[in-house]
């Protein structure tokens, strides 16, 4: 295998298992329980979501969190954040938060906690976590997340736990990649609407950008030939978004070359049922 060979091949690998284990970890943003964990400690809206994810980091400020989170709108940000440490502590969410994956996960995959894929794969990631910890450089949130101590006890919080640390490590490669193709978080945004995968109003209401700050963006988007007048990608636009996932791949090798292909194989074959259904209870 030559070394382009390589390099594809790990880059493929580092996409597959994003794309399988995503749903293992995403669905903490959508099931009741996190709500309900949230609102038990005193904090309630956008807060939770903002808070749980940003207390890895510790009592930041909302510019931490516009920061590593990027692509929100900024007085979005400014008012989820505003005295909610004042509400509870970085060490409040993050218990609330587990709490939450536990129950969640103990209710979309019933008596399949206690499958032993799950402590399998646990163990096949582990390697790729240690890899990753090993180089936190550029990568903030991640450092945050992998500075917490594994959740031994619970095989499915554990591996949710793990996914959780490959995961901000690759969106924390993803964010480098844009910011080199001097994207802003809205230019982001609107090149991902363009592509069509998901709607351009759903993006903007979600990450709370006004009509006319969002109108705007996708004029800068057109002058820079990024983006068509139908708000579909222009060849040029395709090219650079094709860039951005390549990079965010290849940044995301460095943890996923430290287990073989078979047993990156072995660990999708685990979680795909899994994640199977966490989507059909999720988004059902």
């Amino acid at each position: 295998m030559t070394a382009d060979d390589a390099a594809h091949a790990a880059t493929t690998t580092a996409r597959k298992c994003w794309r399988t284990l995503e749903p293992y970890h995403g669905m903490i943003y959508f099931v009741p329980e996190a709500a309900e964990e949230y609102e038990a400690i005193g904090v309630e809206g956008r807060s939770g979501y903002f808070g749980s994810r940003s207390a890895a980091l510790g009592a930041v400020g909302p510019l931490v969190v516009q920061a590593t989170f990027f692509n929100f709108h900024p007085g979005l940000v400014d008012r989820a954040m505003d005295g909610l440490w004042d509400k509870a502590t970085p060490e409040d969410m993050l218990l609330a938060r587990h709490r939450a994956v536990d129950r969640a996960l103990r209710r979309m995959l019933g008596d399949a906690v206690e499958d032993p894929s799950i402590a399998e794969a646990v163990e096949i990631l582990r390697p790729a976590v240690e890899a990753a910890r090993s180089r936190p450089e550029g990568r903030p949130l991640f450092a945050g997340h992998a500075r917490l101590p594994e959740p031994h006890d619970l095989p499915h919080v554990a591996l949710w736990w793990a996914i959780t640390l490959l995961r901000e490590f690759r969106g924390d490669g993803h964010i480098a990649a844009l910011v080199d193709a001097e994207l802003s978080g809205l230019d982001a945004l609107i090149l991902h609407g363009a592509t069509g995968d998901v709607p351009m109003d759903l993006l903007q209401q979600t990450r709370a950008w006004p009509d006319d700050e969002w109108a705007a963006g996708v004029d800068a988007m057109q002058r820079r030939g990024l983006v068509t007048t139908e708000q579909t990608l222009t060849d040029e636009g395709r090219a650079l978004r094709d860039h951005i996932e390549d990079r965010t791949d290849r940044l995301a090798t460095a943890a996923w070359n430290e287990i073989t292909t078979d047993d990156a194989d072995r660990v999708r074959s685990l979680v795909r049922p899994h994640s199977k259904s966490i989507s059909a209870a999720t988004f059902a």
